[in-house]
């Protein structure tokens, strides 16, 4: 069993997209909810997946994933997930023998960037780059379910200032 061990911060400045080395288009569906846990369905230009993800822990929580036909993820996507669809453009940007993921939401959560990393595991020291703001790993509002519910309270894209302020 794989355990994802991440840290995800909000983007204070544009500094990272020169060292950004590639990007890639990716949709994801929330297909359901559980107990701290969620099982989402995402499709890029040449791949589709299922990933269970179960209740974080820390930094850690048990991860799941499956390839699945990209035909098949489609029509989860329009069929099961129509009204807790994300859009992003993921870069992946290395710093300091780590490769971070910046992702810059589109659709509902047009206008939000925010950035991740991936650990070994949860003691690891982490060389933060510059253009990092504020850690919200332990954020709720900065989890995608609930920046999608707060956008369609909202009717329209959230802006940072509106998460932030927001109560849950």
């Amino acid at each position: 069993m794989r355990y994802e061990v991440e840290r995800k911060f909000l983007v204070a400045h544009a500094g990272w997209r020169e060292r950004a080395v590639s990007r890639h288009r990716l949709t994801d569906g929330l297909v359901g909810e559980f107990a701290g846990g969620k099982v989402r369905v995402r499709l890029d230009d040449e791949r589709a997946w299922l990933t269970v993800k179960g209740r974080r822990e820390g930094l850690s929580r048990p991860e799941f994933e499956y390839e699945i036909p990209r035909d098949e993820a489609a029509d989860m996507l329009r069929l099961v997930c129509e009204t807790c669809l994300i859009e992003k453009t993921r870069h992946c940007v290395p710093h300091d023998g780590m490769v971070w993921t910046v992702d810059e939401y589109g659709g509902a959560l047009a206008g939000m960037v925010l950035a991740e990393v991936e650990l070994e595991h949860e003691a690891q020291v982490v060389a933060l780059p510059d253009w990092l703001g504020r850690e919200v790993t332990a954020d709720a509002r900065f989890r995608q379910s609930t920046l999608l519910r707060l956008a369609r309270e909202a009717g329209r894209p959230v802006t940072l200032t509106e998460v932030i302020a927001a109560r849950l």
